[in-house]
């Protein structure tokens, strides 16, 4: 998730202070694409036997523009220059928030806890439950890596060397866990991953440096002019080892977690002891928070009052005329019944979970497969359940092995985040991430909503989801930098939401061939009805206007190579996906029971908006798609989407919160709205579908 990096430079390395210093800033600089809400740099400083410390709530460009951190750069690489005898060591830390806030400063990295500096990639999931199995350590922050620091001490305490410490910790935590440690007391740099996110360029004599994906250390190596004619080796800290590198004599061990418990004297110990030193480097702007914790809205003072002015008008809705077969309402955009109240949607369908043999899949992969332990394959990872059941038929039922990619455009919530830590923790698949700058995408969803309060429209709605479309762009990148062609998606063939272009005048395709895929004739209607709208409402020409068009583009216009989709040729089932979620130990929202759309933050506040105004949302297309594919009954349907159209109101209020909307008037604007049902409903209902 988060981006690490580091270098380690032997006291007699012929490498100068130039170098050093271009170093850190070509690894610092490559990390922030993983994230840059908050950022830290680490200094070991031998001759002021002195472990250093900058962090703070800025991006790692602005950390290494810091007065003091251009100081302690300049100083210590350039006492590593002109001293024979002393190392140049840092490492550093681009923060993609997650468990504990940035506001807070002991929660960013690097983390200190009982003289261990950490920098840490991934999220430990169990935290809570290894605080309570071990009550002789003691909690003080909220980050969950602080617990791991805590085992790691205690075993050094118990007499087990550094790798054996590491070894009984790591196999104790659930999560994903990439790391880089340096110890007040010990003249080793440790290094391990339990899912591969980790990679190392060494010589194994005078310098090694470290990062978070191995096209980062490509690019480097090639800059720095580090090849293998002069001994360099590119290798991945691979799931379930790790490495302790003496930095006095530059000795480099690797280890597994299987390896033979070793006590103090079999690893590298003794030496003598740093202090540690932290400054903070803050934001000169005080900036909010960019993670919230659902589960504690829900029980804030407020709640129940805030709560109570959400709508449910369940009444008026089970007054709608519903197709006789699924259970579309007469408010769906196009639609139209027979002379037995049938849908044009039900007559016109095509079965869709229909997938071709598996052994086609297995013929479609073999020509990407490598026999050499390379990755072969990327799946775009949303942290939704389809996208976890892919990741987890792609290693465990075809065997290949793949990379997961995530593209955080701000509204990925923290509990996706967890659950694909404890996926890729489980299953050891390196994770690879990409964050938007959250605050500018943010900032940019708020522009728009705010624009379609001032005129609410239903066919416009879903641009407040536009900036999570350079998805594609990031997987075609990603692919690039890798190697990997292929890439296998986890698009859910049931998921088709026809009205929210149908809100905007366009009919229905019942022929397309993808969900995302808008022939040329719909896209200029599109277009066409899009236009109208802006020009009466000039606030949607805002500065985000240019990102959601490159979305577009990216999601239903450009070309997609080498691209597979998992349920063309594999059975979707509620039932199987939900025991693979099981056995990763899925986290459940606070809100609902189910587990569609709960890893991202905005279909609580749309399906809001849709069923508010509509009296429906895409749960009734979703349910409606299983009863044509003969997978619930009609009965069936109409109590589950009663029941998922329940407002969500903790989501809500992050999502609003999260954004910079204020909830009240938000949720009263929204309540406003005529509604599509009711009297006058047909006549709103024409407007709406751009007539």
């Amino acid at each position: 998730m988060c981006g690490i990096f580091g270098v380690v430079l032997g006291s007699d390395s012929a490498y100068g202070q130039a170098f050093a210093r271009k170093s850190l800033t070509q690894l610092a600089l490559m990390a922030e694409a993983r994230g840059q809400d908050s950022s830290g740099l680490a200094f070991r400083d031998p001759a002021k036997k002195r472990i250093e410390i900058f962090k703070g709530d800025i991006s790692i460009e602005e950390l290494l523009g810091d007065k003091r951190v251009r100081q302690k750069i300049e100083s210590l690489s350039g006492a590593y220059h002109a001293n024979t005898d002393q190392p140049f060591v840092v490492m550093g830390h681009s923060r993609l928030v997650t468990n504990g806030s940035q506001t807070r400063n002991e929660n960013n990295q690097p983390v200190v806890k009982n003289g261990i500096v950490a920098i840490h990639n991934g999220i430990i999931t169990n935290d809570g439950a290894l605080w309570e199995r071990h009550p002789e350590l003691q909690r003080q922050y909220d980050i969950d890596t602080e617990v791991m620091l805590a085992l790691i001490r205690k075993h050094i305490e118990d007499g087990w060397g550094v790798a054996t410490a590491i070894n009984k910790t790591v196999t104790e935590v659930f999560g994903t866990v990439a790391t880089a440690l340096l110890f007040e007391d010990h003249p080793a740099l440790a290094l391990t991953s339990n899912n591969g996110s980790l990679y190392i360029l060494t010589n194994e004599t005078d310098l090694l440096v470290f990062a978070s994906e191995d096209h980062f250390l490509q690019v480097f190596a090639t800059r720095m002019s580090l090849d293998e004619a002069n001994g360099f080796r590119l290798r991945q800290v691979s799931p379930g080892t790790g490495y302790v590198l003496d930095m006095e004599s530059f000795d480099l061990r690797e280890f597994g977690y299987s390896d033979e418990p070793l006590r103090a004297a079999g690893d590298v110990m003794g030496g003598d002891s740093h202090d540690i030193e932290v400054e903070s480097v803050a934001r000169p702007h005080a900036q909010g928070e960019l993670i919230m914790d659902p589960w504690e809205i829900a029980w804030k003072p407020e709640a129940a009052k805030e709560e109570a002015l959400l709508e449910y008008n369940v009444e008026d809705i089970r007054t709608l005329r519903r197709c006789s077969r699924c259970i579309l309402p007469e408010t769906f955009p196009f639609i139209e019944f027979d002379e037995h109240g049938v849908c044009n949607y039900c007559r016109n369908y095509k079965i869709r979970n229909n997938p071709k043999p598996i052994d086609e899949l297995f013929e479609l992969v073999a020509p990407y497969r490598r026999s050499d332990g390379q990755p072969d394959c990327l799946v775009p990872y949303s942290g939704g359940r389809d996208s976890t059941f892919t990741l987890h038929v792609v290693k465990r039922v075809l065997g290949l092995n793949p990379i997961a990619f995530t593209y955080d455009w701000g509204m990925v919530n923290d509990l996706a985040r967890r659950n694909t830590a404890r996926v890729c923790g489980k299953l050891g698949v390196e994770h690879i991430f990409r964050a938007a700058d959250l605050w500018w995408k943010r900032e940019n969803v708020r522009k728009n909503i705010l624009a379609w309060l001032r005129k609410p429209h239903l066919g416009m709605v879903p641009l407040f989801m536009a900036g999570d479309k350079y998805f594609y762009y990031y997987t075609h990148q990603i692919k690039r930098q890798t190697g990997i062609r292929l890439n296998i998606w986890g698009v859910n063939p049931l998921e088709n939401t026809e009205f929210k272009v149908g809100f905007l005048g366009v009919p229905p395709d019942h022929d397309k061939k993808w969900i995302y895929s808008l022939s040329a004739q719909r896209q200029a209607r599109l277009f066409a009805n899009m236009g109208r709208i802006v020009a009466s409402n000039p606030r949607y020409l805002n500065r985000s206007l240019w990102n959601s068009a490159g979305g577009f583009l990216w999601r239903s216009v450009l070309p997609k190579r080498d691209y597979a989709h998992l349920f063309d040729y594999y059975c979707w089932n509620e039932s199987e996906v939900e025991e693979v979620l099981e056995e990763y130990e899925w986290e459940r929202a606070v809100d609902t029971r189910f587990s569609w759309r709960i890893g991202d933050a905005t279909a609580p506040f749309y399906n809001y908006i849709y069923c508010t105004v509509a009296g429906f949302s895409e749960h009734d297309t979703f349910r409606s798609n299983q009863i044509r594919e003969g997978m619930l009954t009609r009965e069936e349907a109409l109590r589950l989407v009663e029941e998922e159209n329940q407002p969500r109101y903790p989501s809500l209020k992050w999502y609003t919160s999260i954004v910079g909307l204020d909830y009240r008037t938000t949720i009263a604007t929204i309540n406003r709205i005529p509604k599509l049902y009711g009297n006058g409903g047909q006549a709103r209902r024409r407007v709406e579908e751009g007539e």
